[in-house]
C-alpha cells in the first residue's frame, strides 16, 4: 500500500491506497510543536485500528505547506517505515508544467489538486480549495498550470471579523434561510456564506474568460460542500482530491520501492 500525506495549516490528511483504491483515510490536527516521534506514535496507532502493519506500506508521498512538518514527516517515514518519501514540489519528474513567475512558490497542495482534477476531469479545469485560504487554481487546455487566485478562507475571514468587532459574536458556519438577516447571528451567517458564494462565482467567471470561455470547476476542502450548494459554477466536489493527486505524483516518480 501507498501512504499519502497532505499536511495543511489546519489539518493533516493521511490516506492509504491499494492500487487506485483509497482503502482508508484519517484526519488529524496540525501541530507544529509535535516531534516526528510523537507523530509516529499517532500514525502507528492509526495503523493498528485498521489492522495495518508497517511492512504493508510499500511507499510514501508527502504534500506539505508547513516546512517544519515536512522535515518531521520525512524523518518519521525514513526512521519508522524505512522508506524514502516522495516530496511533492521536489520531484524529479513533474506531472504538470507550471507557468508562473516563480514555480517554486506554488504550494504542493495546489499542484496535487491540479494533478488530481486533471486526471478526473481533463482540461481546462479550475480547482477551488476551501481551506485556511480559498484558492482558485487554473489549468489550461494544454495541461499547463497557469496560476492562482488566493482569497481568505471562510473560517479565516470569520475569525478576523469576530476579533475586530467587539460586539460581534462568533457564529457557526451554517446557511441561513434568508439573505436578509433578522438578528446579528443570522446576519453574520448570511454575509459569510452568501458573501463567499458571490466571491466564488465572480472569480470563476473571470478565470473561465481568461482560459478561453469554458472550464470544468472542481472544489475540495472541508467547506466545499457548504458553498457548492449555493453556487451554480461548481461542477463537482472531490473531498479527497489532494490525496489522489499525491498518489498520482508518487506513481509518476516511482520506479522502485523507496521513492525518488
Amino acid at each position: 500500500m501507498i501512504l499519502c500525506i497532505d499536511i495543511g495549516n489546519t489539518n493533516i490528511k493521511l490516506g492509504l491506497y491499494e492500487g487506485q483504491k483509497l482503502v482508508t483515510h484519517w484526519r488529524i490536527f496540525t501541530d507544529t510543536t509535535k516531534l516526528s516521534d510523537e507523530y509516529a506514535v499517532l500514525l502507528l496507532s492509526l495503523f493498528t485500528t485498521e489492522n495495518i502493519e508497517k511492512k504493508d506500506i510499500d511507499g510514501c508521498a508527502i504534500s506539505s505547506v508547513v516546512p517544519d512538518l515536512t522535515i518531521a514527516f520525512r524523518d518519521l517515514v525514513k526512521r519508522h517505515l524505512d522508506l524514502n518519501p516522495v516530496i511533492v514540489g521536489q520531484v524529479k519528474k513533474p506531472v504538470i508544467r507550471i507557468n508562473t513567475d516563480n514555480p517554486a512558490e506554488v504550494g504542493p497542495d495546489l499542484i496535487a489538486n491540479a494533478v488530481g482534477a486533471l486526471s478526473l476531469y481533463g482540461t481546462p479545469v479550475i480547482v477551488i480549495g476551501f481551506g485556511t485560504a480559498t484558492t482558485f487554481s487554473a489549468v489550461s487546455k494544454d495541461k499547463v498550470f497557469e496560476g492562482v487566485a488566493i482569497a481568505p478562507g471562510i473560517g479565516t475571514g470569520a475569525e478576523s471579523l469576530f476579533d475586530a468587532g467587539a460586539m460581534l459574536p462568533a457564529v457557526d458556519l451554517h446557511k441561513p434561510e434568508f439573505v436578509i438577516g433578522k438578528n446579528t447571528i443570522l446576519s453574520l451567517q448570511s454575509g459569510l456564506i452568501y458573501g463567499f458564494a458571490g466571491l466564488v462565482e465572480g472569480i470563476v467567471a473571470r478565470m473561465k474568460k481568461e482560459l478561453g470561455g469554458t472550464a470544468k470547476v472542481v472544489a475540495t476542502g472541508g467547506l466545499a460542500s457548504l458553498i457548492s450548494g449555493e453556487v451554480s459554477c461548481i461542477d463537482a466536489v472531490e473531498p479527497e482530491l489532494t490525496l489522489l493527486g499525491v498518489r498520482l505524483i508518487y506513481e509518476h516518480n516511482q520506479t522502485k520501492k523507496g521513492g525518488a
